[in-house]
């Protein structure tokens, strides 16, 4: 493959995934790391993308959802364990409802390019699917939030009254006693309003979301269906859930690759 060639692909992947970490850049492409990195060094020169810890982010010319990219590389590695165990989960032709949180991102990463019908309200998640001719994509309309790229409000509440889907998959800021919470609002009405058009509902979030509460509470425990979270969650946690009828699928971390270690190292020695 040509270094222009390589590199527009590369610009590519990055531009639709927003976010990627160095080891999943060089399997794609099937070309070393090193190879990558200098790829990427080019590709800043350029303002097209950022490199931070564990990956590279896109910060090329289009509308920029600030709080959504800054959230994304949180908790990266469980995200990504938690996504893999979530999307195991989905059967092909299954109608599923995905909202805008960065964890249900990374979900919907995994599922391009499965025959499915696709319903969100999320600008980053319709993205992934849009080009996909396998899947159906219904975007579902109401008020943009600038900073997450999400529909939320009225509108989006009453079309989502109309729908009926077989799984519903959210993410949540927090999570204790009384159930699953988010910061916001107008979001906290549209992901009960996506609960109640579900057959079944799955919660993804990593282990430290736990123990807290946020702003608006979403739902008590026992609408939650099945609750997909990484390793680190404690035992005593896992026990509450399972007596509120919480079935709780756990997702093992993978140990960081020796690229995130070298630049661990580095980061410690500059």
């Amino acid at each position: 493959m040509l270094v222009e060639e390589r590199r527009n692909r590369l610009l590519e992947l990055v531009r639709t995934r927003r976010f990627a970490s160095l080891p999943e850049l060089a399997e794609v492409l099937q070309v070393s790391e090193s190879t990558i990195r200098r790829d990427l060094d080019w590709l800043e020169e350029q303002g097209s993308a950022q490199r931070i810890h564990g990956g590279v982010l896109y910060t090329g010319q289009s509308p920029q959802l600030a709080h959504f990219e800054a959230r994304q590389p949180a908790q990266w590695a469980q995200k990504r364990a938690i996504a893999r165990r979530a999307a195991e989960l989905v059967q092909p032709g299954e109608t599923i409802l995905l909202d805008g949180g960065t964890t249900t991102y990374e979900v919907a990463r995994l599922l391009v390019g499965r025959p499915l019908h696709v319903l969100t309200n999320s600008l980053p998640v319709a993205n992934l699917f849009a080009p996909d001719p396998n899947s159906d994509l219904i975007f579902i309309g109401g008020n943009i939030c600038p900073r997450s790229g999400v529909a939320q409000g009225p509108y989006t509440d009453k079309m989502l009254s109309t729908l009926r889907v077989r799984k519903t998959i959210l993410s949540v800021a927090a999570i204790n006693e009384e159930g699953c919470f988010n910061n916001n609002l107008l979001l906290v009405a549209t992901e009960q309003a996506m609960i109640r058009a579900a057959d079944q509902v799955i919660v993804v979030a990593d282990s430290s979301k736990f123990g807290h509460r946020s702003l608006g509470h979403v739902c008590p425990l026992e609408e939650v269906d099945i609750l997909v979270v990484d390793s680190g969650l404690p035992d005593c946690w896992k026990e509450r859930l399972s007596a509120a009828g919480v079935q709780v699928l756990t997702a093992p971390v993978s140990e960081p690759s020796t690229e995130t270690k070298d630049r661990n190292l580095e980061g410690a020695e500059s």
